[in-house]
């Protein structure tokens, strides 16, 4: 497994090669937002992004907007951004993680595991291969959904995530604390507006590709369910 790290800091991306080689991937490195979509045209077995914001030639935010127009490879933001909005707006465009400097790197390299996990579809439990949800099919093996006219929704990993969880258990209210301890598969921490903005962006999908269909209910002040139809 190949993992992209780009920053333009030589420093923190000799620090994260070490940890990636140590846990047995395959680290390559870009400086800037530019070098890094060239790296990933060149390598298309890249799994995964640690890329930084804040970078000269294309920045971080425009590097995601560029990469999800064709691909949804789990992305992990790594940035000295910490303001809330600052996050929030990397999730909208695209990001599915967030790190902010300073960092471990142990945490870093967990929230990696974690991602490419969702990726590779661990969905582990005993429900039906393909779940039928309103005008959605949503296949657990390929870990794809279809509109029952049969069109494709592309959704990144931890989206699908969201969704199969939610689908699975119909009427189930789970909060954004439940969510984000079972598709991240990491304890909760400021989980609720990272959960909110990610079931932002599947809602948009879905009502994209459905005609405005309002397949995820929000409960306010406790959560999101999936009704049983």
């Amino acid at each position: 497994m190949k993992i992209l790290v780009v920053d333009d800091d030589k420093e923190i991306v000799q620090l994260l090669e070490i940890y990636i080689r140590n846990e047995g991937y395959e680290p390559i490195s870009a400086y800037d937002g530019k070098e890094a979509l060239t790296k990933l045209n060149t390598n298309p077995d890249i799994g995964l992004i640690i890329l930084d914001l804040m970078m000269p030639e294309i920045d971080g935010m425009d590097v995601i907007k560029r990469v999800r127009k064709d691909s949804d490879i789990p992305i992990l933001v790594l940035s000295a951004k910490t303001a809330d909005m600052d996050k929030i707006q990397g999730l909208i465009t695209g990001a599915d993680d967030y790190v902010t400097k300073p960092f471990n790197p142990l945490e870093v390299m967990a929230r990696v595991k974690s991602l490419l996990r969702r990726s590779q579809g661990e969905v582990t439990n005993d429900q039906p291969d393909i779940l039928n949800v309103g005008p959605l099919l949503i296949n657990k093996d390929s870990h794809e959904v279809k509109t029952i006219k049969g069109d494709v929704i592309q959704l990144t990993a931890l989206e699908f995530g969201i969704l199969y969880l939610l689908a699975s258990h119909p009427n189930r209210v789970f909060s954004a604390d439940d969510i984000f301890e079972r598709v991240w598969q990491q304890e909760s921490v400021v989980s609720a507006k990272t959960v909110m903005v990610h079931v932002s962006h599947l809602r948009d999908k879905i009502e994209e590709a459905t005609n405005g269909e309002k397949v995820i209910q929000t409960v306010w002040g406790v959560g999101y369910k999936v009704e049983d139809h």
